[in-house]
């Protein structure tokens, strides 16, 4: 190995290729999705519930989607709502989460992730990761109080969560569990899809993702009684008939949101969705071209997965030993058009305004009311040794639907350049 890198050309000697254009399922609109789209328009239904339809013929797109969903991610049931956010607040609704109680979540994780739990008058506490980027195992042992109700997993940019070692330790604490798998639709763990282990799964067709509408979400269990409640939550509190034909009612009716997927949205999301895994090889194709350029470089440390042949392969991460060794390498794949920001934002939580102001649209809904001092222990960012010792020192190569393996030899053939350059 160490030979062949020596013979590797420099940053100034390697030809210099376009920089390829990012973009995931955005970038593979088409047919599908057009004539989808136009079936509906022609149809005039673009609401889904319509009550001049017998229950089984409405709502045909959000319908098929939602079965097609189940039989993909080997579920019992699927929900399609307005937004991932949506999709994630619709099921904490449905566990239950509300004033009092304190879900766990990665303090390495989006936005919504922290913001959802906190509309839902819940507290957040926030838990490190991983070499894997997600949940470090011990957290929830080391977290939970009587006070907990569930533990939010999010499997982070492809990568499934080392679910062996959480999910017993979850049951263990007596907690629900909710997959946040915005960032990883269709990816695996030990051949079963992200979204399927825990209570109630969540995904998103934002635009960024591996499958995207603009907007939308999906949320997914195999519980029925979670299910009515999610659709409650998504509907004013309604349940209509086409989810009595799913699952008979059980509940009476509460005061719910309004999250309803509408008949364009899930006309796009179904064809996008039908090639969610064609996205997933073509990425994991690519991907493995580059890994097997480079892996073995002494000094890069590669992101764990703890299932190598379920991940995505959308995004490659690995690790120098400093922050600043880990900017420069970053510096240099740049200038030599490579791109290096990760798809999807992503943040420790604890450096957001949101959480370093503590502000809810109204003081009264804030769970952190009660804290005399802020940040509290728990909000700082010296309570995060481990998330801090991986957030700054990676370096991230992403992958997109019109990269070529061109494009992929030329990443990592810039790779082993720079590696080079910098070790001489």
């Amino acid at each position: 190995m160490n030979t062949a890198v020596v013979s590797r050309p420099s940053p100034s000697s390697l030809p210099l290729r376009a920089r390829p254009k990012l973009g995931l399922g955005e970038t593979i609109i088409g047919r599908e999705e057009e004539e989808l789209v136009l079936e509906v328009i022609r149809s005039k239904r673009l609401f889904r519930y319509t009550g001049s339809l017998p229950p089984s013929e409405q709502g045909k797109m959000a319908t098929t989607l939602e079965s097609e969903t189940c039989a993909l991610m080997g579920v019992r049931f699927a929900l399609g709502v307005t937004s991932g956010t949506g999709a994630l607040e619709v099921a904490l609704s449905a566990l239950e989460v509300g004033p009092g109680d304190e879900v766990i979540v990665p303090a390495w994780s989006w936005i919504s992730c922290f913001s959802a739990i906190v509309r839902m008058g819940a507290r957040p506490v926030l838990a490190e990761i991983d070499d894997t980027m997600n949940l470090a195992p011990g957290e929830i042992t080391r977290l939970r109080t009587p006070k907990t109700k569930t533990v939010l997993i999010m499997h982070y940019q492809g990568v499934a969560a080392d679910m062996d070692a959480l999910m017993p330790e979850a049951r263990a604490a007596g907690l629900r569990v909710l997959e946040d798998c915005a960032q990883s639709p269709g990816a695996m763990y030990h051949g079963k899809r992200v979204g399927a282990f825990g209570d109630i799964g969540i995904y998103s067709f934002q635009n960024n993702k591996c499958m995207t509408a603009g907007e939308g979400g999906l949320l997914v269990t195999d519980d029925p009684l979670l299910y009515e409640r999610a659709v409650r939550m998504h509907d004013l509190g309604l349940y209509r008939s086409p989810h009595e034909l799913r699952a008979p009612s059980r509940i009476p009716t509460f005061c719910g949101g309004q999250y309803r997927m509408n008949e364009m949205t899930a006309a796009v999301a179904l064809a996008q969705l039908r090639k969610l895994d064609g996205v997933r090889a073509h990425c994991r194709r690519l991907s493995k071209v580059i890994l097997d350029k480079i892996s073995g470089l002494p000094g890069l440390t590669f992101r764990r997965i703890p299932d190598p042949s379920g991940d995505s392969g959308f995004e490659i991460y690995f690790y120098l030993p400093t922050t600043e060794q880990a900017e420069g390498f970053t510096k240099r794949l740049h200038a030599r058009n490579v791109n290096c920001v990760k798809i999807t934002g992503t943040y420790c939580q604890y450096e957001r305004d949101y959480c370093i102001h503590r502000a809810t649209y109204t003081p009264a809904a804030s769970p952190f009311r009660d804290d005399a001092d802020w940040p509290a222990p728990g909000y700082r960012k010296e309570d995060f040794p481990m998330t801090e010792n991986y957030v700054h020192r990676f370096v991230c190569l992403p992958l997109g639907m019109l990269y070529t393996v061109e494009d992929a030899e030329y990443i990592a053939e810039s790779v082993l350049a720079v590696y080079h350059d910098t070790e001489g």
